[in-house]
């Protein structure tokens, strides 16, 4: 539903034990974020930035709150069912690509389209590949890959199935400063033409700013 949030989440918290002692990374987090809205979240390293991203995507489990993803509370379902939910709603980019390494270039982004059902998955893998400018490595595996064009095999992985929500983890984190500006550049690209729901964090103010709308996280809470 078009007026129904893509990502809701309400009072969100996560402790964990820290030697004995409770340490909170996230408190009373509440957001959502609507159809077709790209949101950045910023803040400090250790801010709890990626710790948020992983409850998002149902990785991670909160010790407080809800987190709702297309009007499912993720905490209604099992690890199972939470894992079903990832494969038809969401699409992720890493700052590490977390590419299979035994799998190619091709392979790694038939992979969610087989899961999300698709009868023509070498097909589409194919098309997306060239959409991306990697149509001539299609057999090749992950560690013959530069950073940049391993990156745009996740772009392509996570971007195929046509899901309703796209994560993305400090996607340039681990690539030099022209590479990363080609990356975001086809990112917010694949976005635009996809329509697409993102969800970006990152530390870098410029990208944010590319984002509709941004969240800082400052010591475990949201700052508008």
């Amino acid at each position: 539903m078009a007026d129904q949030p893509v990502v809701n989440v309400e009072k969100l918290g996560k402790t964990v034990d820290n030697g004995g002692a409770e340490l909170c990374i996230l408190q009373e987090i509440s957001f959502s974020v609507m159809p077709g809205e790209s949101v950045a979240i910023v803040g400090a390293s250790g801010s709890g930035k990626s710790t948020l991203l992983g409850l998002l995507a149902g990785l991670d489990v909160p010790s407080s709150g809800s987190v709702r993803l297309d009007g499912v509370a993720l905490a209604d379902l099992d690890e199972d069912a939470r894992a079903q939910a990832r494969a038809r709603l969401l699409g992720f980019v890493f700052q590490n690509f977390q590419l299979l390494p035994s799998l190619t270039a091709l392979e790694n982004v038939q992979l969610p389209l087989e899961l999300a059902g698709s009868g023509r998955s070498t097909v589409a893998a194919k098309a997306w590949l060239e959409r991306v400018g990697l149509g001539h490595r299609l057999g090749h595996y992950p560690k013959h890959l530069s950073g940049g064009e391993q990156q745009r095999v996740a772009l392509a992985r996570a971007f195929a199935p046509e899901p309703r929500l796209v994560l993305a983890d400090e996607p340039t984190g681990n690539l030099d400063a022209d590479t990363g500006a080609q990356i975001i550049d086809l990112m917010f690209d694949l976005n635009a033409r996809q329509g697409t729901t993102l969800v970006l964090v990152t530390h870098d103010e410029q990208i944010a700013r590319r984002c509709g709308r941004t969240l800082r996280i400052q010591g475990g809470r949201l700052h508008d």
